[in-house]
């Protein structure tokens, strides 16, 4: 039986209730997860960068 290789993964930032971790997948492709309470999302490197773009967008306090 072969056995497929298992992605590495790192925490990058964690709090009591959120999370960002990455993970290195086994064909050379990093992805990049959120886990907000129940919900996860999934990005690719690219959009992962993107999407930290936009969080330094946003104001610190309305």
């Amino acid at each position: 039986m072969v056995e497929i290789p298992e992605p590495k993964t790192r925490t990058i930032a964690e709090t009591q209730n959120y999370a960002a971790w990455l993970a290195e997948e086994p064909d050379g492709e990093t992805t990049y997860h959120l886990e907000l309470n129940n919900v996860t999302v999934h990005f690719f490197a690219e959009e992962w960068q993107e999407f930290l773009q936009l969080v330094k967008m946003l104001p610190q306090a309305e």
